[in-house]
């Protein structure tokens, strides 16, 4: 069997909304601290710890974000990373099935209408990004990828005309 597949991994730029969440994060069990500790003593040190632990668990390891672009032959998947031990597969869709993908902001995408956005990139303002236009859930999607040179290539061979690099 002649099967393609390729794999991409892409990191989320650290931006300044998850830097605020630290912050905010770290300073609101500070003030938990100072204030419950007259209270309670001791024992809000360990709601403070435990609370810490929390904090670390649910939120700061979902803001460490990488991306896997899967493609085998024409099936592409995309998986999301958490701090690069927790994966959770985000979406999978037939490449064959997109009606047109170009440049994020490419003349060619202004007659498609999305009703839901998918944003898959690094958040890189000088990345090149491409919209993959594809129906997802019987909605029409665009899809914002950052593929490299060679996953550009093997899904040309699936998309022919409907890819198009500007």
């Amino acid at each position: 069997m002649n099967d393609s597949f390729y794999e991409q991994l892409v990191a989320r730029r650290s931006c300044t909304k998850n830097i605020v969440i630290h912050i905010a994060i770290i300073a609101a069990i500070a003030l938990f601290l100072i204030l419950t500790t007259p209270l309670l003593g001791f024992f809000s040190v360990i709601i403070t710890i435990l609370l810490a632990f929390g904090a670390y668990y649910f939120v700061f390891l979902k803001l460490n974000v990488e991306y896997e672009y899967t493609l085998l032959n024409y099936d592409m998947e995309i998986d999301v990373i958490y701090s690069r031990s927790k994966r959770k597969k985000l979406l999978s869709f037939d490449i064959r099935q997109a009606e047109i993908m170009a440049p994020k902001d490419s003349p060619r995408l202004n007659s498609y209408h999305p009703e839901k956005t998918l944003d898959f990139s690094s958040g890189d303002s000088t990345a090149k990004i491409f919209a993959v236009m594809t129906p997802v859930n019987q909605k029409n999607t665009r899809i914002l990828l950052e593929p490299d040179k060679k996953m550009l290539e093997q899904m040309k061979s699936w998309m022919g005309t409907r890819f198009c690099i500007d």
